[in-house]
């Protein structure tokens, strides 16, 4: 059985850089068990202090598109350029067996081979947006133990995926060229979110479909109304096998970030999301403690086959539980 550490020799061993410890430290932030989640809850108010000085890069686009190739590849370019790196990629979740494969850390084997460079898969669970419930614990977890940038890899469930841009400083979105009619691929939805977007396996005879893509999306852009920080996304493109292109890729988040910076969005952006988190939390253990009520409980398991059957609406029973729940908390 694994050793379970106190608060201190997790925090000690988090602001050291012990990856076994942050590793360990993550995986009870995902626990359910209610003395994992009270000692997570504590374990990330004591490491509070110690986070925010990373750069938060979220990166979507459809599956297929290279998400984790160009992480490996961008990963090691920002190891060059002497940055620390964290990886928090998210695998989908089966909704049969609630199970993940948690395999991108063997597709990413260069970059976990590198000390600089900490790779965490996590599993999605139920959660909407692709992202696990407890990536924001382990962004900061992994902010505490000093990363410099990190990368949050989504699933690429499409215009579900708000749920990574509430939680980070530059989202950035990879597309495909030659795959058809370039507009049909625009979302008007995730590209008006988008910091940035990358047309990425731009090489060999793909590299002409690339800059006419390059040319479609930035033409479309122009369509949408510039954002609320007045930044305007670049369309670039990159590929991972010649690593041509990520350079530039990094210069443009680091122009976001000063720009970001200097007009005092990047602060009021990062209020707004800690708010969001605090709403998130809140709906979340408001839910877990409804369900885990004994009457409530009872009351589902007697009429789950009549909604099931046709016989009672699910409104109705929704209501009914929540008043049985709301009298009984009144006694």
């Amino acid at each position: 059985m694994r050793k379970r550490f106190t608060l201190e020799e997790y925090k000690e061993g988090v602001l050291a850089g012990d990856r076994t410890k942050l590793s360990q430290a993550i995986t009870l932030a995902e626990s359910a068990l209610e003395s994992d989640l009270a000692l997570a809850s504590d374990l990330v108010q004591e490491l509070l202090p110690y986070t925010g000085k990373s750069i938060r890069i979220g990166i979507t686009g459809v599956p297929g598109v290279g998400k984790s190739t160009f992480i490996e590849a961008f990963g090691k370019l920002l190891l060059e350029q002497g940055k620390s790196v964290a990886v928090l990629a998210v695998d989908p979740s089966s909704k049969k067996s609630k199970g993940s494969i948690l395999g991108d850390k063997t597709r990413m084997e260069n970059l976990a081979s590198d000390n600089r460079a900490f790779i965490r898969p996590s599993p999605t669970g139920t959660t909407l947006g692709g992202v696990s419930s407890k990536t924001r614990e382990a962004m900061l977890l992994c902010e505490a133990a000093g990363f410099d940038v990190i990368l949050i890899e989504t699933v690429g469930v499409g215009q579900s995926e708000t749920t990574v841009k509430g939680m980070v400083d530059f989202f950035l979105l990879l597309m495909l060229s030659g795959a058809g009619d370039e507009l049909q691929g625009i979302k008007k939805g995730i590209m008006e979110m988008a910091d940035g977007l990358v047309i990425h396996k731009a090489d060999g005879d793909n590299l002409a479909n690339a800059k006419k893509a390059k040319s479609t999306y930035s033409n479309a852009l122009h369509l949408f109304p510039l954002a609320e920080n007045n930044w305007s996304p670049p369309v670039l493109i990159a590929s991972s096998l010649t690593k041509e292109g990520l350079i530039e890729i990094w210069e443009m988040v680091q122009q976001y970030t000063d720009q970001m910076q200097s007009s005092g969005f990047w602060e009021s952006n990062r209020a707004e999301q800690r708010l969001n988190w605090l709403d998130e939390n809140l709906q979340f253990l408001l839910g877990k403690f409804f369900l885990e009520h004994e009457q409530v409980q009872e009351m589902l398991c007697q009429n789950r086959n009549r909604v099931e059957n046709g016989e009672l609406s699910p409104l109705s029973l929704a209501r009914d539980l929540i008043t049985t729940f709301f009298n009984s908390t009144k006694n």
